[in-house]
């Protein structure tokens, strides 16, 4: 009896291990509505950053599934294998797994009374999404796409205060994959000759050569969307959208139009994009609702005072000014800094 006892105590300490296991899966890989494409911004379709197409890791398990299921297609393949022969050892294979299980591209069989990762099994759904990866591997504006989307997030995540990195580091990580294959050394440089006449990086002309994320290139990280989203956007200057209200429920920048020429010589075009910008990342700075509230109203001023048919650069100075001082006083963070360097243009126009 005391040794039936032990063994079902053992038994039940496994089962809850198991069962912390795949709580701990959940939250790192929360169930997904998996949409297939998200409409570009140039009237096409990419693959979604939440759909299979769009995870770099899970395109390439799946062509890895694909190549083991030809070998013996009625068996299940160990997780752990994907993780040592492509040596991706800072994935969890029971999260890859219980992605595969929610997206229904794989049924899992888990090991009973055993701290062991699962082993997955193709279903008809995954066989579906391995062809569309085939095709979509051989859309050459998709690849470029996804390239410059890619690298332009790794460079904002990887590099700090605008610090120069080597381009080609992009390729030793898991994330420079497209559909499952590896973006290749031609593919990058297209990209970057691309992210660099948009003025997203800079070439600093070095050898071995180094980039750097621009001013502009962290002001298209921070809105969200993609390079093409970026790039298609109205040209600055001519109109500013933002339905961001403020605290005071105003809409800074609301389909406001300002005159770029006239008789004083006064080019309002950046202290508009100054005033927008504190609308769009206002609420992201930390701030207290007094001094969130007084900060909003300054750059509501400041855009009233750029759009109205003669803008007074006194006016404009003592409020870019004011916004500069606000936002050094947050701190060093992304959005801060970023709205300081827009100051400084903005002020150093006036004394052209």
């Amino acid at each position: 009896m005391a040794r039936n006892s032990v063994n079902q105590r053992a038994i039940e300490k496994h089962i809850k291990e198991i069962a912390k296991g795949y709580e701990r899966a959940a939250r790192r890989n929360p169930i997904r509505v998996p949409v297939q494409t998200e409409a570009s911004a140039e009237g096409g379709a990419t693959a979604g950053r939440d759909t299979t197409e769009g995870d770099p890791v899970l395109a390439r398990l799946l062509l890895w599934l694909d190549d083991r299921a030809r070998e013996n297609p009625s068996h299940y393949i160990s997780m752990v294998r994907f993780i040592e022969e492509l040596q991706l050892h800072d994935e969890d294979p029971d999260a890859l797994a219980f992605e595969l299980e929610q997206r229904d591209l794989a049924t899992v069989s888990r090991h009973p009374y055993a701290l062991m990762p699962p082993d997955v099994h193709l279903t008809d759904a995954g066989r579906a999404a391995i062809h569309r990866l085939k095709k979509l591997r051989l859309d050459r504006a998709a690849r470029l796409r996804y390239t410059m989307d890619a690298f332009h997030r790794w460079l904002f995540d990887t590099t700090d205060n605008q610090n120069p990195i080597e381009p080609t580091l992009f390729l030793t990580t898991s994330t420079a994959y497209f559909a499952g294959t590896e973006i290749t050394e031609i593919e990058l440089r297209e990209a970057l000759t691309h992210l660099t006449q948009h003025k997203l990086i800079e070439d600093l002309g070095t050898d071995p050569a180094t980039i750097t994320i621009t001013a502009q290139g962290i002001r298209c990280a921070l809105a969200g969307g993609s390079v093409q989203d970026h790039v298609n956007q109205a040209s600055p200057g001519t109109t500013y959208n933002n339905y961001l209200p403020n605290a005071k429920g105003v809409i800074i920048g609301e389909q406001q139009h300002f005159t770029q020429n006239n008789s004083d010589g006064v080019d309002p075009t950046l202290f508009a994009q100054l005033a927008g910008y504190i609308g769009q990342v206002s609420a992201t700075l930390g701030m207290s609702d007094t001094d969130r509230a007084e900060l909003e109203q300054i750059a509501q001023d400041l855009h009233t005072e750029a759009s109205s048919d003669s803008p007074e650069p006194g006016r404009l100075r003592q409020a870019a000014t004011q916004l500069k001082n606000k936002l050094l006083e947050v701190g060093t963070t992304i959005a801060a800094t970023m709205g300081v360097q827009l100051a400084d243009q903005a002020l150093a126009a006036l004394t052209q």
